[in-house]
């Protein structure tokens, strides 16, 4: 009989790229309906995929305990697995590559946030409260291509013939293609693994320059990389939230910075990520 899965934010990003991953690996895929009961929705489930994130930064103090607090209650109450992704922010400005044994030492707001919300489902593993899976990754890049960093900012003046680095231009960056993460995290759920893992996904490592020169070869023509305005940004944040939560996370655009690709490769000996010619054709879309 096929395993099931409850996905919460099937609708979104990853909850999207891991419905798509599961279905294609066997499993029954349930999408949660938010506002319902999850507990109920996950009586018989295996998996409980935790894909809601308050968008843009929206309330996190507030929503990421709530969220992290139900989804614990499900697991609690149906017996199933629970799979988070997770970002980079824990670590703050360390020198990478970062892996389970990094230290969490966060340098923003957000990263304090993320770091107690990965510090609570640790202690409900210990307490036998719940088996976890963090899957770990950097700047999502989705197969959307109007949603998201590069669409948004990134990729926008690129009928222009520029594109915008949000930071150093050099510095190469983790990032995580979702259908890649997300056929990485079914893979795992496969698996019969410890009450709690703490898993890197490396991706591709890449700088916006290596962006540019990407897009160059898929396209012919290699665009301007500029740099993004943010004394715009300061000049909003008083009126709008988003301006106020991205100048916080400046920092990690000028930070390179990678995650360590050694634990995914040795717990899935022949997993390999979309090569990054097909990865930027997807970002740019039909042509």
């Amino acid at each position: 009989m096929a395993k099931r899965a409850l996905v919460a934010g099937a609708g979104g990003g990853f909850g999207g790229a891991m419905a798509t991953a599961l279905r294609a690996a066997g499993w029954e895929v349930q999408a949660y309906a938010r506002g319902s009961d999850m507990g109920a929705a996950a009586k018989g489930a295996d998996v409980i995929v935790n894909g809601l994130n308050p968008p843009r930064y929206h309330a996190w103090d507030r929503l990421i305990p709530e969220i992290t607090e139900t989804v614990l209650a499900a697991a609690r109450f149906s017996g199933a697995r629970v799979l988070v992704p997770d970002n980079v922010y824990v670590y703050g400005s360390q020198p990478g590559p970062w892996n389970a044994g990094t230290p969490h030492r966060p340098v923003s707001r957000k990263g304090t946030i993320r770091a107690a919300m990965e510090a609570r489902y640790r202690e409900a593993t210990e307490k036998a409260q719940a088996r976890v899976l963090i899957l770990r990754g950097g700047d999502f890049i989705r197969t959307s291509t109007t949603e998201g960093i590069f669409p948004e900012v990134v990729l926008k003046p690129l009928s222009k013939g520029r594109i915008v680095a949000l930071g150093d231009p050099d510095a190469a960056r983790a990032h995580a293609f979702l259908p890649d993460m997300a056929r990485a995290g079914a893979a795992l759920l496969g698996q019969d693994g410890p009450a709690f893992l703490d898993m890197p996904f490396a991706g591709h490592t890449f700088s916006m320059r290596d962006l540019a020169r990407a897009i160059g070869q898929v396209t012919g023509a290699e665009p301007q990389v500029t740099r993004f305005p943010w004394w715009q940004l300061r000049l909003l944040s008083p009126v709008w939230e988003l301006a106020r939560e991205l100048g916080e996370m400046r920092y990690l655009y000028d930070l390179p910075h990678a995650l360590d690709p050694a634990p995914l490769q040795a717990a899935l000996p022949g997993f390999a990520v979309t090569p990054f010619d097909t990865v930027v054709r997807a970002m740019l879309g039909p042509r």
